[in-house]
């Protein structure tokens, strides 16, 4: 997962919340940092939705292959 891929997948699966939870929400999943600082420090962006979605109880089948863009049509 690529940072663009995380932030587009946070957008959509929390809405007007997001900017709010990026900057905001302190992820025990990634050592006490919030997904902003964990993004600065270098976590990768998987870890840290996954992280993100064990805080937020997230379903499982929510979590994967979000925040892809869809294949580029021929």
């Amino acid at each position: 997962m690529r940072r663009s891929e995380f932030l587009r997948a946070v957008d959509e699966q929390f809405g007007g919340s997001a900017a709010a939870l990026v900057n905001d929400l302190v992820l025990g999943g990634v050592g006490g940092l919030t997904p902003a600082q964990a993004l600065r420090d270098g976590v990768p962006p998987r870890e840290i939705w996954f992280a993100l979605c064990d805080e937020a109880d997230v379903p499982v089948t929510q979590r994967y292959g979000v925040g892809r863009l869809d294949p580029r049509q021929k």
